[in-house]
């Protein structure tokens, strides 16, 4: 392993965190597309210089951005979307049956086969969820969930209302111990030891909504 990208997805902005194998100091990109919301950043897991990005804003409603150099520079691939099959209807305010509308795509998942194609999911923001009293957390099972085990060390335990949206965690697919999360306080976490102890590689971000890890050649 040669090196390790972090994509990071904020409410303002995109950013690409980069290091060697060690893995002991990060590099922080300039944010992509600075003040507006990222909600997921893939890269394709079969060319790593392809990666996408899922930008949302007021003006431009759902956008996907396209790279092909690795972040460096992008380009908008659309923002034309439709449901596979019937997306059926939900109960409006006044009590009529109206049809789902595609407004924003929360998590991205491109193909194992074809860099050129890309599966986008609508799914429920969970930005309104916060830590038990107010404590930073990560759990982990080695029982296949049928037992649990608090993992702090290395995370702030007094007063830390923020939160770990559902795609800001990830794990290194070549690096089982490599694991990594961002928070919506703006702070990316990394652990090297399979959660048993955190430090946090970079500080200061936006809110993160999410984080992808990915093992460069």
């Amino acid at each position: 392993m040669s090196g390790v990208r972090v994509l990071v997805g904020t409410r303002k902005g995109a950013f690409v965190l980069t290091s060697d194998g060690k893995r002991e100091s990060w590099d922080v990109s300039d944010p992509h597309f600075a003040g507006l919301e990222f909600f997921n950043v893939k890269g394709s897991p079969i060319d790593p210089n392809r990666l996408y990005a899922s930008q949302s804003s007021d003006w431009f409603g759902q956008v996907i951005q396209r790279s092909d150099d690795g972040g460096q520079t992008w380009r908008t691939v659309g923002n034309e979307f439709q449901y596979e099959g019937e997306p059926g209807t939900h109960q409006w305010y006044d009590g009529t049956p109206h049809p789902w509308e595609f407004k924003r795509v929360w998590h991205l998942e491109p193909s194992l086969t074809d860099p050129d194609t890309i599966y986008v999911v609508p799914i429920k923001s969970d930005s309104e969820h916060f830590p038990p009293e107010g404590k930073l957390r990560v759990y982990r099972s080695r029982t296949g969930g049928n037992e649990w085990e608090a993992l702090t060390q290395g995370l702030p335990q007094r007063d830390c209302y923020v939160n770990v949206l559902r795609d800001a965690m990830a794990m290194d697919s070549l690096d089982p111990c490599g694991v990594y999360f961002g928070t919506t306080g703006g702070q990316v976490y990394a652990s090297a030891d399979v959660g048993d102890n955190w430090t946090p590689i970079v500080r200061d971000l936006p809110a993160v909504l999410s984080v992808e890890v990915q093992t460069l050649p």
